[in-house]
């Protein structure tokens, strides 16, 4: 099992940065591809980006790429999405997912492949 917690969202204007965590708890020593999702209301669920907890490996979506990096402390359980450059168009509730454990640099785009899930975190960009 494994628990998400995100922190980190908030009111930004467009063109600010934000950082948001993911702090990793339960059987953080395995082999997870862990993920960012958003929602915007009315829209379904997107992916954002995804890393590979002990491979390290990343993908993005074309919609974030060169604006947001994705990280991870391995020491510290955490994971982050810092997100630079900040569109109206970014705002949404932010979610942390895990999915596995997977194989060696597995990564998955699609929120059905992932099984635990954050609560979610608001991000809004004023234009």
């Amino acid at each position: 099992q494994v628990q998400l917690v995100e922190s980190g969202g908030g009111l930004v204007q467009a063109g600010g940065s934000l950082r948001l965590s993911c702090t990793v708890s339960g059987r953080t020593g395995d082999s997870y591809c862990m993920g960012w999702f958003r929602q915007a209301p009315g829209k379904e669920r997107e992916f954002v980006a995804a890393i590979h907890w002990v491979a390290g490996n990343t993908i993005y979506s074309d919609s974030v790429k060169g604006r947001f990096t994705i990280s991870r402390n391995n020491a510290k359980n955490t994971m982050y999405l810092q997100m630079n450059s900040l569109k109206p168009e970014d705002t949404a509730v932010y979610y942390c997912a895990a999915d596995g454990p997977t194989g060696w640099g597995v990564l998955e785009t699609e929120p059905k492949e992932y099984g635990y899930w954050g609560q979610g975190t608001q991000i809004t960009v004023s234009s």
